[in-house]
């Protein structure tokens, strides 16, 4: 019988695809600390989250304000952070970092103080979520540095199921804990978590020079021109950054989950309980995914099925126009947190066509415009939750969302091939 010399010795095999492992990512002392950085500020968010959610919905009754202040986690960006990202390339990154930290923590003291006034809280809010535009630019431009290839998606699934546990258990725990501590308290915890944050990555994070010298910084507003330039003028980039925007429909319910735990009060759980269950309803169904996405799937399988992925944060949702109980609408919203793990496969894709030197930038543009998309999904479905109820709301995110994803999923088909081929050569 005859045989294929070249199957034989392998000459026309590709090298199997080396996926890197949790333990060699955690071993990276630089990545512990930006880890553990981010997990401990991100936790006293999510129970300040809680906190302003339960306490406008007291005093308003009213769906609208409750999105709307809501809201004001995600809408800052939109008038200062694709400036505001560019000082991660201005400047060095970690002291950026620091900076925000510090200034962030202070901003968070001064809400914490008994009798401060509702619309003094908003716009110290604002403040400090306008300050996690350059934190977070410094921050994702850092880690392709710290973490090379496929250390990098394995580094981002292990924050990415931080991040979700995190708020799963901030949103789960959030409405126990607000009742005993108060929204006071819960907002000094929220400055300490930032304190701490900063305290981490001053022992854990090497200085670094910024990537531009000292006589060559071009101005804020030519850097943000040049990071516009390079997102949206190339092609592959433009559909990357959509699917990360895509998340502007999966992630509409949280923002209107007091209203639907009002509908679906039975007596059973009092109301914030519920409403802390179906905000972590979707972070739980991230954990899982992320965690299996990033274990058992190749970094060209992760890329590939990415549409299909982006697909199922959405379809899930349009089930919730059958007033489904409480238990299947955990469900429903958990599987759509599944789906959303594509995310890691949309931003290892994203730095692999980035160059290093406008990483601060592209990301920061990219973060701004994904947490202004969530914002003002937001905020549009409170104000139609106001008048037709949450459910149909969620069900309309959830088809528009689908919709969208089958086109990105199709102009995606276009440039994976060339992007897998990268993703390869650094396995």
């Amino acid at each position: 019988m005859a045989t294929n010399p070249g199957r034989l010795s392998g000459r026309h095999r590709r090298p199997p695809e080396v996926s890197a492992t949790y333990r060699e990512v955690i071993a990276v002392r630089e990545f512990r600390a930006l880890w553990l950085g981010q997990a401990m500020s991100l936790l006293g968010d999510q129970l300040a989250s809680v906190a302003l959610a339960v306490l406008v919905y007291n005093r308003t009754q009213s769906a609208l304000a409750t999105a709307a202040v809501y809201a004001l986690t995600y809408l800052p960006p939109i008038l200062g952070g694709p400036l505001l990202a560019g000082l991660a390339d201005r400047y060095p990154r970690r002291r950026v970092m620091l900076f925000c930290d510090l200034l962030r923590a202070l901003l968070l003291a001064t809400m914490a103080v008994p009798g401060m006034p509702f619309a003094v809280l908003c716009v110290l809010v604002f403040c400090v979520v306008l300050l996690g535009a350059p934190f977070s630019a410094a921050r994702a431009a850092l880690m392709p540095e710290v973490l090379e290839g496929d250390r990098y998606v394995v580094g981002s699934a292990i924050q990415n199921v931080t991040n979700q546990a995190v708020q799963m258990l901030g949103f789960a725990a959030g409405g126990a804990l607000i009742a005993g501590l108060g929204p006071y308290r819960a907002l000094a915890l929220d400055s300490a978590t930032f304190l701490g944050s900063a305290l981490v990555i001053v022992a854990g994070v090497r200085r670094r020079p910024s990537s531009h010298s000292e006589g060559d910084k071009p101005s804020v507003w030519a850097m943000t021109r040049a990071g516009a330039r390079l997102v949206f003028g190339d092609r592959r980039l433009r559909t990357l950054v959509l699917f990360a925007w895509l998340c502007g429909f999966y992630v509409l319910p949280e923002g209107i989950a007091v209203p639907y735990a009002e509908r679906l009060d039975d007596g059973t759980l009092p109301v914030p309980v519920i409403t802390g269950l179906l905000m972590a309803a979707t972070p739980t169904g991230t954990v899982i995914g992320a965690f299996l996405f990033g274990r058992f799937v190749t970094p060209s399988g992760r890329l590939r099925s990415m549409g299909w992925m982006a697909m199922l944060t959405c379809a899930p949702l349009i089930a919730c126009l059958m007033r489904p109980p409480l238990e299947a609408v955990l469900a429903l919203w958990a599987l759509s947190g599944v789906g959303g793990a594509y995310q890691l496969a949309a931003n290892a894709a994203f730095v692999q066509c980035v160059p290093p030197a406008g990483r601060g930038q592209a990301f920061g543009l990219v973060q701004s415009g994904l947490l202004a998309a969530q914002g003002l999904g937001i905020l549009a479905g409170g104000a139609i939750a106001q008048q037709i109820g949450p459910e149909p709301v969620v069900a309309l995110a959830g088809a528009a969302g689908l919709a969208v994803a089958v086109v990105l999923t199709l102009l995606w088909a276009e440039s994976r091939s060339e992007i897998i081929a990268k993703v390869r050569a650094t396995t």
